[in-house]
């Protein structure tokens, strides 16, 4: 089955006991049961819920997986994840990720004596020399957030598969449309759902997808303990929103392609991100790993002062944290998005103040890149 026809039929197709086409949502949070320990497959609703079930099923289908798991944000869903590890243990961590991710690592998990080193996991090499005898996984993006620099997948899963750990990516960039890190060497996906799954800034949702059932069976002993599951409303919202991911990640990487060639041809942009663009260092992995670049783009444009100027001169782009929606969003990941990070961490990544990121929607292409040039102006 092809990626389009399994996002409409993929997982749990429809409803078995009335026949509805939907999954129905079902706002329950417990369940009648026949005897003691004997149900019909749930319980209690932070164990397992049939709408959850439903998304949890279909992530496992279209990346490829044997489990899958929703949560109420994709950082919910990342934090579970590091809940499975303890005192101690080492991650090896992609220097150029979202921000939430820094700040959970840095402040929150390390209270717990999780330990982390960032890298440039777009060289494998340096990726192996910074794993220990006490590192349990290295985590990564690709492309990474804001400043899409890409990983080859199957060439770190090599480098993890060697020293015996696992390699856990977040897939929110790509979506499983374009790329799907378990069939390249990864042994956990992770999404913020919030953003290209859902697709239309109605819902906040994290999704995992394993490839291996003993590890399916771990998280989801974590998952149950924490309980910061998806409610049945959002997942409801959110398979809604994935039936047409296949349509919308065509526009928002057609306009993408668009804008980012129209971006390097102009004299007064410092420098464009986007893995579509052949002078891109990653573009040649990017082709090879994934079937397409996405719709995120990054540009530094000289300056904060610029920056401002910019952000405040757009109206169809809407200025706003977050990504992946129907419609085009704008912002400076140094002031918003990735404030967590200390400056000076900042601006040894290259994430200047003068930088500029978009998530491009599906809005005409033209009406885009004639507010950009005003914008510019």
């Amino acid at each position: 089955m092809r990626m389009k026809t399994k996002l409409i039929h993929g997982g749990v197709d429809g409803d078995p006991h009335t026949g509805a086409v939907n999954v129905p949502i079902y706002q329950v949070s417990t369940y009648k049961q026949e005897a003691v320990g004997k149900h019909k497959g749930y319980e209690y609703s932070r164990t397992g819920n049939p709408t959850r079930h439903a998304v949890e099923e279909y992530i496992a289908d279209v990346e490829g997986g044997v489990r899958g798991f929703a949560f109420a944000s994709g950082m919910a869903a990342l934090s579970t994840i590091v809940s499975m590890y303890n005192t101690g243990d080492h991650f090896v961590v992609g220097d150029d990720v979202y921000g939430g991710t820094y700040r959970v690592l840095t402040k929150v998990f390390n209270r717990f004596g999780v330990d982390v080193t960032f890298v440039d996991t777009s060289k494998a090499e340096v990726v192996r020399e910074a794993i220990g005898p006490k590192t349990k996984a290295v985590i990564l993006e690709s492309p990474s957030n804001p400043l899409l620099k890409v990983t080859d997948i199957a060439a770190v899963a090599e480098v993890t598969k060697e020293k015996g750990i696992l390699l856990i990516v977040d897939n929110t960039f790509m979506t499983p449309y374009w790329q799907n890190p378990l069939q390249l060497g990864a042994d956990i996906v992770f999404h913020s759902a919030t953003k290209y799954l859902g697709g239309h800034s109605d819902v906040v949702a994290g999704l995992v997808a394993v490839k291996d059932a003993e590890l399916g069976e771990q998280l989801h002993f974590v998952q149950n303990s924490i309980g910061a599951v998806l409610g049945p409303q959002d997942s409801y919202y959110l398979l809604r929103g994935m039936k047409t991911l296949g349509v919308r990640m065509e526009e928002h990487e057609a306009n993408a392609r668009r804008i980012a060639q129209w971006l390097s041809e102009r004299s007064d942009i410092v420098s464009v991100y986007y893995p579509g663009l052949e002078n891109h260092p990653g573009h040649d992995v990017a082709a090879k790993q994934a079937r397409g670049f996405g719709g995120m783009i990054s540009f530094d444009v000289g300056s904060r002062e610029r920056a401002e100027q910019v952000l405040s001169r757009t109206k169809i782009f809407t200025l706003a944290e977050s990504l992946g929606a129907v419609e085009s969003l704008i912002s400076v990941p140094a002031q918003m998005t990735h404030a967590s990070i200390p400056a000076e961490r900042r601006a040894e990544l290259g994430i200047t103040d003068g930088l500029v990121r978009i998530s491009v929607g599906i809005e005409d292409v033209e009406d885009l890149i004639e507010e950009l040039e005003r914008a510019l102006a």
